[in-house]
């Protein structure tokens, strides 16, 4: 369990790293040797944080100065807070563009894990999105591109194959959206060689738990969780609410946190992306990637504490 002067401390060098622009790295070495929660991709053994950033409808925005510089603020946060994945597509309108803008601006590259999706049909306009996704998001190669709700993924998993034994991209995926049917995502990724699913998972919506998340340890998958908060309804439940005593142990500071440690307490999960445009919430979501992780028992205690909410 992290003390709470270390929590201060922590806190307070996240925020340091926003104003002042300082590396992951910094980050790392204090305080007194904290280091992120990480977890391993199988099909490698390569350590992730396990809290990354989703860039959907927070980055959809124009390249001014004000919005530039609002962005820029919650990467540095994000990077300060020893985060390296950030996860976007095509289908997220300028978020590509502005996620490029701001690492352009950056004085010194951070380590990044850049995941971006392809999301159209046919093979050479597959090929021409995933190239101006890369000059968009200003990285020579993806670490991870997934197919974007398995549209037409039978051609882009082909060049996506391909491109992986070329090492024009270092891993490769499939995502859903919250809502759809699950059966043909499962078989894709009991029949293919995917490094990644990305879907949806939280302490209300759990049907993950059912297939998706055994299936993923199952056959050796990395996850990636998107809607933490059910788009912010997890909120409604407990504001104004006091932060039960086994948040304490848990090194819970928040309910945001509350919610994340509870997502990152499945051993199947490998990194969960939540989508934020406030300094403050980023600062409050990297602290979830410090500290306890809750047990199995702990994490029954939280679904039985969030059901009274």
């Amino acid at each position: 369990m992290i003390k709470r002067r270390h929590l201060i401390q922590l806190s307070a060098a996240v925020l340091a790293g926003q104003s002042l622009g300082l590396r992951a790295e910094a980050m790392r070495a204090s305080p007194e040797g904290l280091t992120p929660i990480q977890r391993a991709i199988p099909s490698s053994g390569e350590l992730l944080p396990v809290m990354g950033m989703g860039t959907s409808r927070t980055f959809d925005t124009e390249d001014d100065a004000q919005s530039l510089a609002a962005l820029q603020a919650v990467m540095q946060a994000f990077f300060a807070g020893g985060g390296t994945v950030i996860d976007s597509s095509p289908m997220y309108g300028n978020a590509e563009s502005r996620v490029g803008d701001v690492l352009r601006a950056m004085p010194e590259q951070p380590k990044l894990f850049a995941a971006t999706k392809v999301w159209t049909t046919g093979r050479q306009q597959g090929i021409a999105q995933m190239e101006e996704s890369a000059r968009r998001m200003n990285v020579e190669r993806f670490d991870l591109i997934a197919v974007h709700n398995l549209q037409d993924w039978q051609t882009h998993l082909d060049t996506l194959k391909t491109w992986k034994a070329e090492g024009k991209v270092r891993y490769i995926g499939i995502t859903t959206s919250h809502g759809r049917d699950h059966e043909e995502f499962l078989k894709v990724m009991r029949s293919e060689p995917i490094d990644f699913a990305q879907f949806s998972y939280n302490i209300e919506d759990r049907t993950a738990e059912k297939e998706l998340l055994p299936v993923a340890a199952e056959q050796g998958i990395a996850t990636m969780i998107n809607r933490p908060y059910q788009r912010g309804a997890l909120f409604s439940r407990s504001r104004g609410k006091e932060l039960p005593s086994l948040a304490a142990e848990l090194d819970c500071t928040s309910w945001g946190q509350f919610y994340l440690k509870f997502i990152l307490g499945h051993p199947a999960v490998t990194s969960i992306i939540p989508a934020t445009a406030s300094v403050n919430h980023m600062t409050d979501n990297m602290l979830a990637n410090y500290g306890a992780v809750p047990t199995e028992q702990q994490r029954a205690e939280m679904i039985a504490i969030f059901e009274k909410l």
